[in-house]
Order: structure tokens, then C-alpha cells, then sequence
């Protein structure tokens, strides 16, 4: 009778070793995973700031300003997004060293930023700076 008893204990236990080895195996692969994911964004390179402007070179760039609403100015003048490149190309052929500054308030949406910058190399300017107003 105790021969019985005692295999019938022995055959109701479970055997965890082998669960305990997946959830293992499992959470190596999420660690070795997880490190290669990289976040998607815009890179962007501060300058150091300061009050004045650059030297001599007022007057010969293209400064376009982003508010928080997603309006764009230049030179004192709403525009829209679509007509950035026709005004860089008509600054650019009267001074060719204009570089394109984009002043955008903190609160403007990136997109902006980036059509601006990109309608600005389809006319022939690849210098281009973002730069945010103080608040």
C-alpha cells in the first residue's frame, strides 16, 4: 500500500524546469531586442546663444519666422508654405551667400520646420539654421 501511495505522488507532481528555461531564453531575446530600437526624431546641433546677431550679415539672409499657430513671415508678409521656394529662389538670385534662417517660436510643430527646409534646398540653398525666440 505504501508502494502505491508513493507513486502516485511522484506522478502528480509537475516538472518545471523546462517553463522556467523558455521564460529565460524569452527575456534574453526582449533585452538583446529592445537595446537595438532606436527612436525616430530630428537631430539638432545648439549653438551657443547669444543677443547679437552675426556681423555684417543682417541684411543677406532669408529669415523666415514660424509662430505657434503655424503661421510663416517674411519679411514682415504672411506666406504660405507652398510659395518658400519661389521666394528663396527670387532672394537667393539678388544675393547668392543668403542663407536661410528659421526662427520658429518653441511651441511650432517641427513639420513646419522641416518643409520649410526642404522647399529651401529644391531652390538652390543648402545653408539652413533653426533658431527659437526667447519667451
Amino acid at each position: 500500500m505504501a508502494l502505491g501511495k508513493r507513486r502516485a505522488e511522484e506522478e502528480s507532481q509537475i516538472d518545471l524546469t523546462p517553463m522556467l528555461d523558455v521564460v529565460f531564453i524569452m527575456l534574453i531575446f526582449f533585452i538583446v531586442t529592445a537595446s537595438f530600437v532606436k527612436e525616430a526624431g530630428v537631430d539638432v546641433n545648439r549653438p551657443p546663444t547669444t543677443d547679437q546677431p552675426p556681423p555684417d550679415q543682417a541684411n543677406k539672409n532669408i529669415v523666415f519666422h514660424v509662430s505657434e499657430s503655424g503661421d510663416i513671415m517674411l519679411e514682415g508678409r504672411r506666406i504660405d508654405v507652398r510659395s518658400v521656394r519661389a521666394n528663396v529662389e527670387r532672394i537667393h538670385a539678388e544675393n547668392p551667400e543668403a542663407k536661410v534662417i528659421i526662427s520658429a517660436d518653441p511651441k511650432a510643430k517641427t513639420e513646419l520646420f522641416v518643409k520649410i527646409s526642404d522647399q529651401a534646398r529644391e531652390a538652390g540653398v543648402y545653408d539652413i539654421s533653426l533658431s527659437t525666440e526667447k519667451k
